[in-house]
C-alpha cells in the first residue's frame, strides 16, 4: 500500500491480522495538521476539526456516550442492524467489510454474524485516526470470529480510502455507521461522497448511517448528557491538542456548550472561554488570545431528512437499494450501490 507500514502484527494471530500507519506515529504533526489548526484558531470565529478529539482517552469517552440512556443514536441504530443485517447481507452477497470510524466495531458484529452464513473467510478493515482502540477491538474480534482476516488501516478517512487495495473478496462494502456525516458540512459532504465513488468499484456497496431530524430537546439532552462525559470529551480535545502541539491550553479556563441550530438542523459543540487569556502551541509557533465568551467551534452534528440524502446520493452515482429506519424515525440507513 502507498506510503503505508506494518506497526503491529501480533505472534498469535500473524496470519489473521495486520494493522498499519498511514503516517508515521511518532512522526511531528503532518503539514495538514499544522494547517487545520492554525487556520482554525487564527479565524474570527474560532474552529477545530472533530478528528482531535480521538485521542486514547477521547475514544474512551466517546464509547462511554454511546452507553448514555441520553445518547440515542448508537441503541437506535443497532436496534435497525439487528433487524435488517441478514436482509443487508442477502442483498449485496459476500462481501468484504470496509469500516470508516469504526471505534470498538460493537455495530459491526451485526454484519459480521450476517455474512458469516455466506462465506468461510469474512475480510474486515476497520478505519480509525485512534491505533489503540483499532487495536483493542482487532485483537477482540479475531477472538470470537476464527474466520476472520483483519487488516487495520490507522488514519483519516481521505488518507484510508486512498489506500484500499482490489479486495479478495467477491465484493466490498463500505460502511459509515453512527451519525459521523453530521460532521461534515455540504461542501465536506459532497467531497466525502467523492471518496467514496473512488473507492468502489462498479456494483459494490456503500451502507450510510444518518441521523435524523427531530425535536429539539431530544437532540440537545444527547450532546448535555447529565453525567457529563460529553463535557468531558469536549474538553479533552485540549489536552489532546496540548499533547500533539507543545500547547498549554488549560481545562478551567473553558466550558463544554452544545446546542441545536434550528435554522441549519445541526447540533453544534463548542468550548467557551471563561476568562481572557493566551495560549501557546509551540509545535506550530502560535500564540492565540481569547476573550470572555469567545467559543472553539469543535464539532457540529447535522441531522437529516432519509430521502433528501438518497437523492442525494443518487446524484453521485451511488444507487439507493434500500433504506430503513426504526419506529419513531429518529435514524436512517441506507445501503446504495456504485452504478
Amino acid at each position: 500500500m502507498k506510503g503505508a507500514f506494518i506497526v503491529a502484527i501480533l505472534p498469535a494471530t500473524q496470519e489473521r491480522l495486520q494493522l498499519k500507519h498511514l503516517s508515521h506515529p511518532h512522526r511531528s504533526a503532518s503539514t495538514a495538521d499544522r494547517q487545520d489548526v492554525i487556520q482554525g484558531l487564527s479565524q474570527d470565529r474560532k474552529t477545530l476539526p472533530p478528528k482531535y478529539f480521538y485521542d486514547e482517552y477521547g475514544s474512551q469517552l466517546f464509547e462511554q456516550i454511546c452507553q448514555l440512556p441520553e445518547y440515542y443514536p448508537t441503541r437506535t441504530e443497532d436496534s435497525i442492524l439487528k433487524q435488517y443485517a441478514d436482509k443487508i447481507a442477502r442483498m449485496t452477497g459476500a462481501c468484504e467489510l470496509v469500516e470508516l470510524g469504526s471505534g470498538s466495531s460493537t455495530k459491526t458484529r451485526r454484519l459480521l454474524d450476517a455474512y458469516q452464513g455466506l462465506t468461510n473467510c469474512l475480510h474486515y478493515i476497520p478505519i480509525d485516526v485512534s491505533g489503540s482502540i483499532l487495536t483493542q477491538s482487532a485483537q477482540q474480534l479475531l477472538q470470537e470470529y476464527s474466520s476472520l482476516q483483519i487488516q487495520g488501516l490507522v488514519g483519516t478517512y481521505e488518507q484510508a480510502l486512498v489506500e484500499l487495495e482490489r479486495t479478495p473478496a467477491p465484493s466490498r462494502m463500505v460502511c459509515f455507521l453512527g451519525s459521523t456525516l453530521g460532521n461534515l458540512n455540504p461542501q465536506e459532504c459532497d467531497r466525502f461522497f467523492d471518496h467514496i465513488l473512488e473507492a468502489l468499484h462498479m456494483g459494490e456497496y456503500f451502507l450510510l448511517g444518518v441521523d435524523l431530524q427531530k425535536p429539539k430537546d431530544i437532540l440537545e439532552a444527547a450532546y448535555n448528557d447529565a453525567q457529563g462525559v460529553t463535557a468531558a470529551f469536549n474538553l479533552n480535545m485540549l489536552e489532546h491538542l496540548n499533547e500533539r502541539f507543545r500547547g498549554n491550553f488549560k481545562r478551567q479556563n473553558f466550558e463544554h456548550w452544545a446546542f441545536y441550530n434550528q435554522e441549519l438542523n445541526q447540533i453544534e459543540m463548542h468550548l467557551r472561554c471563561l476568562n481572557p487569556h493566551t495560549v501557546d502551541l509551540q509545535a506550530l509557533d502560535l500564540q492565540v488570545g481569547f476573550v470572555s465568551g469567545e467559543t472553539i467551534r469543535t464539532e457540529i452534528s447535522r441531522k437529516f431528512n432519509l430521502q433528501e440524502v438518497q437523492a442525494e446520493l443518487a446524484e453521485k452515482g451511488l444507487k439507493p437499494v434500500a433504506a430503513w429506519s426504526d419506529s419513531n424515525d429518529w435514524f436512517g440507513l441506507i445501503l446504495s450501490q456504485k452504478v
